[in-house]
């Protein structure tokens, strides 16, 4: 199986969740928010194509911490996909950014996941002072609550 990619950070990120993390920014969104920061991740046509198994090897030779979000473009087009991932990484600190709802994530990715952030970006509701969103209209969730 494969997971189509627009960009990988290994070098980590204090901005995309608790503690320095590996993000993974999936190719494709059909949410496409106004003002959106990743407009390069919107075609679904784009991106690199990566073997599952192949790119869970590149994240745990690349993560220190196994710390993870994965974002995109809109992650939950690829839910197959990152299902079968999060199999490989599944002791790990994972984080889902998607534009849906709480309830719009398969059962089978959210038992994996430590947090979430959940909505659409807003631009009327812009915020730079709540940490791991981007709009007041969005809420970051510890699905784990510690």
């Amino acid at each position: 199986m494969y997971i189509n990619i627009n960009s990988l950070n290994l070098n980590g990120s204090l901005a995309d969740g608790p503690g320095i993390r590996i993000v993974v920014f999936l190719q494709g969104c059909d949410i496409r928010c106004h003002n959106c920061h990743n407009k390069q991740t919107w075609d679904e046509t784009a991106g690199t194509l990566y073997d599952i198994k192949e790119l869970a090897d590149i994240l745990k030779k690349n993560s220190s911490n196994k710390k993870i979000t994965i974002s995109g473009g809109e992650p939950l087009l690829q839910k197959e996909a990152i299902s079968e991932l999060l199999k490989y990484i599944e002791d790990w600190d994972i984080c889902l950014y998607t534009g849906h709802n709480l309830n719009e994530i398969p059962d089978d990715i959210i038992k994996y996941l430590k947090y979430v952030k959940i909505g659409s970006f807003d631009n009327s509701l812009k915020t730079t002072t709540e940490p791991f969103i981007g709009s007041l209209n969005q809420k970051f969730i510890n699905l784990k609550g510690d």
